[in-house]
């Protein structure tokens, strides 16, 4: 990013520069929610603090400085951007989980396994 913006990192700055968002004026073009989007559409695996950390700098102010009304609104809109996300592509869609518990009577000892005396 060729702009020292606040709360941009070296990271998010290496993110965006990627993402053809290398200054201030195109961030505000782009906004939060389309800046946060073009970095996971990328495949990176940006964190809400990204988002938080975009709009505090385009506020001028630390991220945590965001309102939570704010906060709200933006998380919102992203979760919404990434439900119009498609599928990737080459991996079949996650299936349910499963868990097994295993216990004492459904596992048979190890050879290893012995008493002390």
């Amino acid at each position: 990013m060729k702009d020292k913006l606040r709360n941009i990192g070296p990271k998010s700055a290496a993110w965006l520069h990627q993402v053809g968002l290398r200054t201030r004026g195109d961030l505000v073009e782009a906004g939060p929610v389309e800046a946060f989007m073009r970095v996971k559409r990328a495949g990176f695996r940006p964190t809400l603090n990204l988002l938080y950390s975009i709009e505090g700098a385009l506020q001028d102010c630390h991220w945590q400085d965001v309102s939570q009304e704010r906060r709200s609104e933006l998380v919102a809109a992203a979760e919404a951007a990434i439900d119009e996300l498609p599928p990737p592509r080459h991996a079949p869609p996650a299936g349910p989980v499963t868990t097994t518990v295993l216990t004492a009577d459904t596992v048979a000892p190890r050879p290893d396994d012995h008493e002390s005396d």
